[in-house]
């Protein structure tokens, strides 16, 4: 595990050089930034630090940077530092989560003070989901991607198995599975967890500006390039590039980041010298990449070189028996985000999530258990299909079918603690089975699950 350091936004440069140097001298390290963007990228499940925000700032300011650093763990500490002596605004970011919130003026001696405090705390929590981990509880790739299906335990084996390497991986999925939660989770456990992430979206990406935004360029390089600057893959150097959706990549720009992957070297726009690249790449897609090469828009021997190791993250529809624990785990993560009391999900609105469709997977089970967190309706008609209606005779004949084959999985197919278990004779024991086409010998599925 990387040393603790505070990570210092502030986007006025005198105020920000001379905090970080009066915190240096209380034996801190601190890292500065202009901007909150780039501090994300620094932002994981096992930093150990802390971060200092000024509140008011250009572009991203304090407010949004601490709720998108606890969509990513909402243990990091994160303290505001303001100068408006707003009240108001300090009461919303404590509901919000912040660790302290500190006023304009104050002395280095007070935010060191906080500071330290803030990395006690940071520490002990670490410590503590390590202690988890050696326990035998849920470790770290558990909590964040919950589930007890096969598919779900062979993910994170694999997860596990490839994160400690520096393999080029690629991570395929539907929209909204949590393909960038996997990356992230890769670079976690990887050598690389304390260097950055730099998540590049290669369908946003400016098509006049490509190469510049990935290789960067030198002063002169093209008309308004007045001075010389790193592009991402440069900016990376040590951690990890995550290129998501990268079957959108350009075709032309496939060629050249072929030989990225390849040479590990860039050269800039405007230089002929090239620069070493020590990164591992990340890329995630929705679309059959092969279809794609099929197709003519994607490089077979991009995909080739690329996916050395290849990650599958299921869809919600692949691991049906994983949505009642997992909206209930989402529930509890939304009433601690939204700094509201624990939530009492009724068991029948368990059942009817579980039994609807969810095209948009986590995400929106996600957003679900935001709505039903605030007060809202968590089943919209317009985000997801209600499943198709069944006679009540239908639904209890599903639902009895349901029961019979968990107990008969959970006695391994003997038949006389299941029928004692449930009351019932023998022979009608026989008959049900009959009916419903169940054998002691035959394992339990998704279809078989009850809530």
């Amino acid at each position: 595990m990387s040393e603790p350091r505070v990570l210092l936004v502030d986007d006025e440069e005198e105020m920000r050089h001379s905090t970080a140097q009066a915190l240096g001298l209380f034996g801190l390290d601190v890292d500065t930034f202009s901007s909150a963007e780039n501090v994300l990228e620094l932002i994981g499940y096992s930093f150990s630090g802390v971060v200092v925000s000024d509140i008011r700032m250009h572009g991203m300011d304090g407010m949004t940077l601490l709720q998108r650093i606890r969509e990513v763990d909402a243990e990091i500490p994160v303290i505001l530092v303001t100068g408006h002596g707003d009240v108001q605004l300090a009461v919303k970011a404590m509901r919000e989560g912040v660790y302290d919130f500190i006023e304009k003026p104050f002395t280095a001696q007070h935010l060191a003070a906080i500071a330290r405090r803030a990395m006690d705390r940071r520490s002990l929590v670490l410590e503590n989901r390590r202690l988890r981990a050696v326990a035998g509880k849920r470790d770290d790739i558990e909590a964040r991607l919950p589930g007890r299906t096969q598919v779900m335990v062979e993910l994170r084996y694999r997860l596990r198995a490839i994160g400690a390497t520096d393999a080029d991986t690629l991570i395929i999925g539907e929209t909204g599975v949590g393909k960038e939660v996997v990356a992230r989770a890769l670079h976690d456990i990887s050598a690389r967890a304390d260097r950055p992430l730099i998540a590049i979206n290669c369908a946003a990406l400016p098509e006049n500006l490509i190469e510049s935004e990935l290789f960067g360029h030198e002063a002169g390089a093209f008309p308004g390039a007045l001075r010389p600057r790193y592009g991402k893959f440069e900016h990376g150097r040590g951690g990890t590039i995550l290129l998501d959706e990268i079957g959108s990549m350009p075709f032309d720009l496939q060629a050249k980041f072929l030989r990225v992957l390849q040479e590990r070297v860039i050269t800039r726009l405007g230089s002929n010298e090239p620069v070493p690249l020590d990164v591992r790449f990340i890329a995630t897609s929705k679309v059959d990449l092969e279809a794609e090469v099929a197709a003519g828009r994607f490089r077979a021997d991009l995909l080739y070189r690329l996916n050395v190791a290849t990650l599958h993250v299921p869809s919600l529809a692949q691991r049906k028996a994983d949505i009642p624990l997992l909206f209930l785990q989402l529930v509890r993560e939304a009433a601690a985000r939204y700094m509201r009391n624990d939530i009492d999900v009724p068991p029948e609105l368990v059942t009817e999530i579980a039994e609807r469709t969810w095209p948009g997977n986590v995400r929106e089970l996600r957003n679900a258990a935001d709505r039903l967190v605030l007060g809202l309706d968590p089943k919209p008609e317009e985000t997801s299909a209600p499943a198709e209606r069944q006679r009540l005779a239908d639904k209890v004949a599903a639902y009895e079918r349901g029961i019979i084959a968990n107990a008969l999985a959970a006695h391994g197919g003997s038949l006389r603690p299941v029928y004692e278990q449930l009351g019932i004779s023998r022979k009608t024991l026989y008959e049900k089975m009959q009916r419903y086409g169940l054998d002691k010998k035959m394992p339990i599925t998704d279809d078989d699950y009850v809530v």
